[in-house]
């Protein structure tokens, strides 16, 4: 919906600093993760149709950073697992699920990191720093795979789904530039473009389905974009929007929220000092049937992997989805936290409450398997029901067909 909203419109408000960066999980549309000035991180559930009250309890508070928290990355495939960074210059990843800090590294950088992204799969994440170095990390292994040393300032790097890595930043002439990597060589880029010598920060928005980059300058009044392909110059011009009032900043539709009726290849909502806008970008086809090749098939939100799993080393691509008859959603599970009792690490003193506590561990444990049994039985429901009423229309549809051919 847009337009103006109630002064009394209920908001999400439980940090007691501004919140600097917000991350909407990709598996999961009704959790949204805030990182604030506090120094903490919160993830919130959002009622199935919205707000009617404001929300102050978040569903868990994750506390491990010294300094305030700017950034908030989800794990694009595994369930449940999310990035933060703090100008503390640690990065740290949760298991949201038990509300642990299961990776802290926080001896990368020196500097403050300006952006984190993983990769497609989520094996790597790349950071910008103020040191002005672009560094490829294995979170796991804990260690820097790809060293960067450059002159130039990097302000935004991000993962492409081939692999390379594309940063936006400034030249040492104060010039507007992005340039495209690979990590295996970080020596020279690929391409390296020179834009204008305005200083607003270039943010990159990447679809990996088209692969193509929108770049929104802040304070800009435009949006660039590009195609990224294999042949030179790597990095082609498309064209540029343009637009009267400059944008404070910019929020980019997930894949499936757009409309493949009206060919529509992004969806912008552009961040005025009073109000946030909906941009769209269409592609013009005279022709009313899907367009496979606007639309090939994309993340769904179905996670790959479980937290732990993902934890234990294993990788997986995302699980794709067609938007052939537009996308449906699903049920979201609820995101349930299973906080993990610090004292069961220690060694019991009295064995006697071990033996009190244990028939109840072994209620609550059965209590979740039967939970997520009940989910599984939901789910192939509904996707019978949906195999169901396809059906039907089909029926229908041939039943007008053979009345149109009889008469």
């Amino acid at each position: 919906q847009t337009g103006r909203i109630d002064k009394s419109y209920p908001t999400v408000c439980g940090h007691t600093g501004p919140v600097l960066d917000i991350d909407w999980c990709p598996h999961n549309d009704q959790v949204i993760a805030s990182g604030s000035e506090d120094c903490t991180v919160m993830v919130w559930q959002i009622p199935e149709n919205g707000l009617t009250l404001s929300l102050t309890e978040p569903v868990v508070v994750l506390e491990g950073h010294s300094k305030r928290v700017g950034i908030v990355a989800w794990h694009p495939t595994a369930r449940n697992v999310l990035l933060s960074a703090g100008c503390d210059n640690a990065i740290i990843i949760w298991n949201v699920g038990t509300g642990e800090a299961l990776i802290n590294l926080d001896d990368m950088h020196v500097d403050m990191i300006y952006n984190v992204s993983w990769n497609r799969n989520g094996s790597l994440i790349c950071t910008a720093s103020k040191d002005k170095k672009v560094r490829v990390i294995d979170p796991r292994k804990q260690e820097i795979v790809a060293p960067h040393e450059r002159t130039a300032e990097s302000l935004r790097a991000i993962f492409l789904a081939d692999g390379n890595i594309f940063t936006t930043g400034f030249s040492r002439m104060s010039e507007r530039q992005l340039a495209l990597w690979n990590p295996k060589n970080m020596e020279e880029p690929i391409a390296l473009h020179e834009m204008d010598t305005s200083n607003g920060v270039l943010l990159p928005f990447y679809d990996p389905d088209t692969n193509i980059i929108y770049l929104c300058g802040k304070g800009d009044s435009s949006i660039r974009y590009f195609e990224i392909t294999d042949e030179s110059p790597y990095v082609h011009y498309l064209n540029t929007f343009s637009s009267k009032e400059p944008q404070r900043g910019m929020g980019f539709m997930p894949k499936r929220g757009l409309d493949v009726n009206k060919c529509e290849i992004a969806r912008f909502f552009k961040l005025h000092e009073r109000k946030c806008e909906p941009i769209i970008m269409t592609v013009p086809r005279k022709s009313d049937l899907f367009q496979d090749d606007l639309y090939p098939d994309t993340a769904g939100p179905e996670a790959a992997l479980e937290a732990e799993e993902w934890f234990e080393g294993k990788n997986a691509d995302p699980l794709l989805i067609s938007l052939k008859h537009g996308y449906i959603p699903g049920k979201n599970r609820d995101l349930k936290v299973v906080k993990k009792n610090i004292l069961d690490n220690k060694p019991a003193a009295n064995k006697k409450s071990d033996l009190i506590n244990a028939p109840k561990k072994a209620a609550d444990a059965s209590n979740a398997q039967n939970e997520a049994k009940l989910d599984e039985i939901l789910k192939e429901l509904k996707s019978i029901k949906d195999v169901i009423s396809s059906q039907d229309e089909r029926i229908s549809k041939l039943e007008q067909q053979m009345a149109k051919i009889v008469d």
